[in-house]
């Protein structure tokens, strides 16, 4: 079955970093691209970042410039490099997979297939 495992979340202070990770099961899991999105507490989930084919990165605009996503193919797995925390950083982070999404989808949680179950991330003030 395949299924992605995430680690790495963590309480951090505002201006901190974290690094997450996500191994995927099988090597083609994410053939289509793999990323993250994230859920604070009643708030809808959200995208934050994602790697297509060919190494193509695409962030949401308010972590562009502190957030990096990027894989390591040997491992299957894809990782983000968090700085300058914020405490509106706060939230769930859930690794995701898509085998055949489309760019004009990328940026939407429906358009991925498989999901980890997620890692929490926690910014003090």
């Amino acid at each position: 079955q395949e299924q992605l495992e995430e680690s790495g979340g963590g309480l951090v202070p505002t201006g901190g970093s974290l690094r997450l990770s996500c191994v995927a099961s099988t090597r083609n899991l994410g053939g289509g691209a793999m990323g993250w999105f994230r859920q604070a507490p009643g708030k809808d989930r959200e995208f934050v970042a994602t790697i297509r084919r060919g190494s193509y990165t695409y962030y949401a605009d308010s972590v562009k410039g502190r957030f990096a996503i990027s894989k390591d193919n040997a491992k299957n797995t894809i990782y983000l490099q968090m700085n300058n925390l914020k405490p509106e950083d706060t939230a769930v982070y859930y690794c995701a997979a898509c085998s055949g999404c489309i760019l004009s989808t990328i940026r939407q949680s429906t358009a991925y297939d498989y999901w980890g179950q997620g890692t929490q991330v926690t910014v003090s003030s």
